[in-house]
């Protein structure tokens, strides 16, 4: 990325969800900015901590059959239970699901004291909520911090899950976050919302991504949106820019045990689909998952030998290796240095 609008982004500083966890009650989520200072940043969310930390705006209703149908003696009691037994027999139930999920963001190795330019944001509303906007660095040129822009842009859709124009539809989300952000700049941007019903819908502009695996293979792949190579589509401060009426908008049913990777090009670039299986296919973890997926396109994106997916894309778009290598007779090969962020979700029944 060197000019806004003309190259992607894989930039923003994280804007994460701290939970806190109580054993008997409901607790409320905790909106956090992770400092900018240096490093990588992960963070994991496991079925409890999901379920349990709902924002105060949004509270988590639960019915059981005590409190919905109230019994008043062991006949009552039995004759109700098997009442409902048959019924659920007859029209059996779908389990609802959520997400387990665990992240790691690495930051652009020039990049790494302020802790990159990506930005993103995970919830426990509905059925869950992952969302990564990715910032367009060729802003520094113009003396712009590109991070302000993904990050207001991903606290807007923090704020915007549950308003009711919204309505659980994360294109009209993109468009609501997108009109409330005030920032100069620019970001590529996917938001997936999961009902309970196991839908997962799903809004991307420009080349963030999102992958479902299901029984060891690529089941689903959201396809990046650009202008040509190396210039995705993107929301801007500008008024030349694409829109929520742009997104590439897509939904797909999930089952339990699907797992779902999403991330900034970063990671796409780096690591191929294959790698992608074989390594979430060692880890039962979600964050240690994340970490590693991150940490393999980190290393592949220092290794000027790797031919990895953004390499072999630019080959055959027609560009060519360096003079030097050409004589040498080497071909254009190598990893693309850039901000890195996970995040994994394990499917689970409620």
């Amino acid at each position: 990325m060197h000019q806004p609008g003309i190259e992607p982004g894989a930039n923003g500083e994280a804007l994460w969800l701290k939970f806190q966890l109580g054993t008997t009650h409901l607790s409320s989520a905790e909106l956090l900015w992770l400092g900018s200072e240096g490093g990588s940043g992960s963070g994991k969310m496991t079925v409890p901590i999901f379920r349990a930390s709902v924002p105060k705006s949004h509270p988590l209703l639960i019915h059981s059959l005590s409190s919905a149908l109230p019994l008043t003696d062991e006949a009552s009691k039995k004759k109700r239970l098997l009442s409902c037994c048959a019924s659920s027999e007859l029209n059996p139930v779908r389990p609802e699901l959520t997400f387990c999920v665990g992240t790691h963001l690495i930051p652009h190795p020039n990049k790494v004291e302020k802790g990159g330019e990506d930005a993103f944001f995970v919830s426990s509303y509905n059925g869950g909520i992952i969302a990564v906007a990715d910032g367009v660095s060729g802003w520094a040129e113009q003396d712009v911090d590109p991070s302000l822009f993904p990050k207001e842009l991903m606290a807007n859709v923090s704020c915007l899950v549950g308003d009711e124009e919204v309505n659980n539809n994360p294109q009209i989300l993109i468009g609501k976050a997108h009109a409330a952000t005030f920032s100069t700049g620019s970001a590529t941007v996917i938001v997936a919302m999961l009902e309970r019903n196991g839908i997962l819908k799903i809004a991307n502009v420009g080349d963030c991504g999102l992958k479902v695996i299901r029984e060891g293979k690529i089941n689903f792949s959201t396809s990046p949106q650009e202008h040509y190579f190396d210039c995705p589509y993107q929301l801007s401060s500008e008024a030349v820019s694409q829109t929520y009426l742009d997104a590439m908008v897509s939904s797909i049913e999930l089952m339990e045990g699907d797992t779902i990777v999403t991330g900034s090009d970063g990671l796409f670039d780096n690591v191929f689909d294959h790698e992608i299986v074989s390594t979430l296919a060692g880890y039962r973890d979600v964050a240690e998952a994340a970490k590693a997926l991150a940490n393999l396109a980190s290393n592949h994106s220092l290794d000027s030998n790797f031919d990895s997916p953004y390499s072999m894309e630019a080959r055959s778009r027609g560009f060519e290796a360096p003079l030097w290598k050409k004589i040498l007779g080497m071909k254009l090969t190598g990893g693309k240095p850039d901000d890195i962020t996970v995040i994994v979700g394990q499917v689970v029944s409620l």
